[in-house]
């Protein structure tokens, strides 16, 4: 089998380390999307029946992004350490599957960001009207420094407590914002691993014809 030489030689071991950094990225997505599944926090405000579920919509995609990745990453290694066609074919096709979840999390995250929450305020204010002593009330206002709604304010409230309307908005535009910045950052990532592999391929390609 012919081996890759010269200046593609470089192209290989650059591949190598890109891929190793590309496995690594894999980790980070999937620990950010397993912490925003698993906060506390959030689980504590989206816990409740008839919470909207939109929200974990775009955090799974991040899960099951983050999961591939960190399997691709390792199939990419050994391509190219093999020099590998088949290997780095189907890391290339890989590639562009990850390549489109990545891109659906992050426009996922920004497009939906309004409806999602005005559907956690919107059932926050039901939950309120409904009970406003409730567990699930109190988490709301424990976590996000809040206390009633624009519509049934509190008698009471201590200083500087906002409504909770705008405390959701700040906490989930925080959460939302993490998810589209991931993945379209990761996306911006997998287009140069795309590049080396074609690189790659046709180097070994060609030196097989040469032989």
């Amino acid at each position: 089998m012919g081996k890759v030489e010269g200046g593609m030689k470089c192209v290989k071991y650059l591949l190598f380390v890109f891929n190793f950094i590309f496995w690594l990225m894999g980790s980070l997505v999937l620990a950010v999307g397993l912490w925003l599944r698993f906060d506390p926090e959030t689980v504590s405000l989206l816990n409740g029946d008839g919470a909207p579920d939109t929200f974990f919509i775009g955090v799974y995609i991040l899960i099951g992004a983050g999961s591939l990745v960190m399997l691709v990453g390792f199939f990419g290694c050994c391509g190219a350490v093999r020099e590998s066609q088949c290997l780095l074919g189907s890391f290339f096709a890989c590639l562009l599957i990850i390549f489109g979840a990545e891109v659906a999390a992050g426009v996922f995250g920004f497009l939906n960001k309004d409806k999602i929450i005005e559907d956690v305020q919107n059932f926050y204010s039901k939950t309120y009207d409904e009970n406003n002593n409730s567990t699930l009330i109190t988490s709301y206002q424990q976590v996000l420094n809040c206390c009633g709604t624009k519509t049934s304010p509190c008698t009471d409230p201590p200083p500087e407590t906002k409504y909770c309307e705008e405390g959701i908005k700040e906490f989930f535009n925080s959460k939302l914002y993490i998810i589209g910045y991931v993945g379209i950052g990761i996306a911006g990532v997998m287009i140069i691993g795309m590049i080396f592999s074609m690189v790659l391929c046709c180097a070994i390609r060609n030196s097989r014809e040469v032989i």
